[in-house]
């Protein structure tokens, strides 16, 4: 017998989501005053006070509070990011900006990364308030800005001014990516980001000439070395089904510069890579290795980065992390299975994680083809109210520890 189609259309939650991804804070150059209002109009409803803090110009951090019982303990923050990548509309079957429910998919840049989080946090939050449940610990929702620029400007600086420490989080929730299999998966852990050019000098002439101390050998060499490690990585993850993506180190040639003209042998060429360092690389031994190929390209080779994270420990999932055991105790009590792995890009937890804090990340929404970044992200209507639940049995067992 076929089973009517769910209507959604009225349900508020799922109106407030669309409502979120109405609003185009796609970057670059996002203006985030709609975020800001919306969200306020958000906490005001709820009945939480609201700090927006602006430590870089026109980069701001809004910060809601829901106090527990017991202020003076270290608070648990659920933070999210406002803004969304950009868009190809003309590849969108359904306008990135209109939030289409079709069938009982919701369509929208930004519903898996990450608006539908944060208004699960929000619709949580709201429920169980409207429960008359108190919590120990005082909960902190923030909602920060150009994550998808690489938090620079973001969370990065916000954790390091008096504001975020007055805060006293001692635990974090953050984005994850949706679980196509009946898991949910958590991740612990980042792996390392190195941004890497390697500038290859030599002698410039004409086109015609085999001229000696030539760039172009030099950087052949750099670029075999760079992909036959990238090999030995493809290698590893194919031959092993128990590995994923954040288990071993990716190497990507991104940008390649150098010639001016067809018949002129330039006077240099560099090569950049996107290098994402697995948590068991050894950073010193990669770079020894670096400065040995640059060594043998031939004279002159050199190495820069635009971007050199320092390694950040993973947080512990075992009996020494409170918060994980009452997470995993939430879980156990939902009936629902965890997988832990490591997030295989970066996202703003790095930065929560290096100063010392203990965060996860999590996005509640399983059976569900991951599609950050893509077109026609989607999310279905069930699984985003499935998160909300979910939201209501953790956010009480992590902020009640």
């Amino acid at each position: 017998m076929a089973t009517t189609p769910v209507d959604y259309s009225s349900d508020p939650a799922i109106n407030n989501l669309r409502d979120y991804l109405r609003i185009r804070s796609v970057q670059p150059n996002v203006n985030y005053d709609e975020c800001l209002n919306f969200l306020k109009r958000h906490a005001a409803e709820i009945g939480l006070p609201v700090q927006v803090f602006e430590v870089v110009p026109k980069k701001p951090v809004l910060v809601m509070t829901w106090e527990g019982l017991q202020p003076e303990l270290p608070s648990i923050l659920l933070n999210s990011h406002m803004d969304v990548v950009p868009v190809f509309e003309k590849s969108w079957k359904h306008p990135p900006f209109d939030a289409q429910l079709v069938d009982g998919v919701i369509y929208g840049r930004g519903v898996q990364d990450m608006k539908s989080v944060a208004i699960q946090y929000l619709e949580a939050v709201k429920r169980l308030k409207n429960k008359g449940i108190r919590l120990k610990r005082t909960v902190h929702l923030s909602f920060v800005p150009d994550e998808e620029l690489g938090g620079k400007k973001g969370m990065k600086e916000f954790v390091k001014t008096e504001h975020f420490k007055k805060l006293n989080v001692d635990f974090a929730l953050d984005e994850g990516i949706a679980s196509a299999t009946d898991e949910y998966q958590v991740f612990n852990g980042e792996r390392t980001i190195w941004h890497l050019n390697v500038i290859c000098p030599g002698k410039s002439g004409h086109g015609s000439l085999l001229l000696p101390d030539n760039c172009g050998e030099k950087i052949r060499y750099i670029i075999d070395k760079f992909m036959d490690l990238r090999q030995v990585s493809k290698s590893k993850l194919e031959s092993d089904p128990s590995l994923t993506i954040g288990d071993v180190t990716t190497i990507n040639l991104t940008v390649l510069n150098g010639g001016i003209q067809d018949n002129v042998i330039p006077e240099k060429m560099t090569a950049t890579f996107d290098i994402r360092h697995a948590l068991s690389e050894d950073l010193e031994r990669f770079e020894n290795m670096v400065k040995q190929w640059c060594k043998e390209a031939g004279d002159g080779v050199t190495y820069t980065f635009n971007q050199k994270d320092v390694y950040v420990p993973p947080t512990p999932v075992d009996n020494t992390n409170p918060y994980w055991l009452a997470f995993k105790s939430a879980a156990d009590k939902l009936g629902i299975s965890l997988v832990v792995r490591t997030f295989p890009g970066g996202t703003d937890s790095r930065f929560v994680r290096a100063s010392g804090i203990r965060a996860l990340g999590f996005t509640a929404a399983r059976l569900t083809t991951p599609g950050l970044h893509e077109h026609d992200e989607s999310l279905r209507a069930e699984q985003f109210l499935r998160g909300i639940q979910i939201y209501e049995e953790v956010l009480p067992a992590v902020a009640n520890v």
